[in-house]
């Protein structure tokens, strides 16, 4: 199959990325910095799709991943659990949560392990709306990596792993 490329995917260029390190007389690996400039893009392109394609189904990619962490875990888990496995802040985690409560798809409800607490809960109509979206959602999952085999999926899963733990390098003090 001969899939089409979208020019974007190609900007910038190895050559573009040398005269840039050039131009700033740095010694940097053009092509390094090209994987990580394309990854930059391909992540913000991606995040745009997400959004675009949850709103299909009412939901946000925030509020989609709250839910389905929330499924994963028996259906409870407190705020600040959730803020860890979804790698946001516990403000964040509330926002999504008080839209998601509004919603009827999740409901706050004490701690039974500390009275003090609470924890969130998935709500039948939250689990619905999962089950609702799942053929759609894994379907066109599986499409946006049609074009890969099997062996590159397996590459490509090592490579995001190694690059993910790079991530700090643009974090770090």
């Amino acid at each position: 199959m001969d899939a089409q490329r979208d020019p974007a995917e190609e900007i910038p260029t190895l050559d573009q990325a040398r005269r840039q390190i050039q131009h700033y007389g740095l010694d940097s690996d053009p092509q390094a910095v090209l994987v990580a400039v394309r990854l930059m893009a391909a992540g913000a392109r991606l995040g745009q799709a997400s959004e675009v394609h949850f709103s299909r189904f009412g939901l946000s990619t925030g509020r989609y991943r709250l839910l389905s962490d929330l499924e994963d875990s028996e259906g409870e888990k407190s705020p600040s659990l959730l803020a860890a496995s979804l790698g946001v802040s516990r403000a964040t985690v509330s926002g999504l949560v008080d839209s998601l409560e509004k919603d009827g798809l999740v409901l706050r409800r004490p701690s039974a392990e500390d009275g003090r607490g609470a924890v969130v809960v998935l709500t039948a109509r939250g689990a619905q709306k999962l089950r609702d979206l799942a053929p759609d959602h894994f379907r066109r999952l599986q499409a946006m990596v049609a074009d890969l085999s099997i062996e590159e999926r397996t590459v490509f899963l090592d490579l995001l792993s190694r690059i993910t733990r790079g991530i700090g390098a643009l974090t770090d003090q």
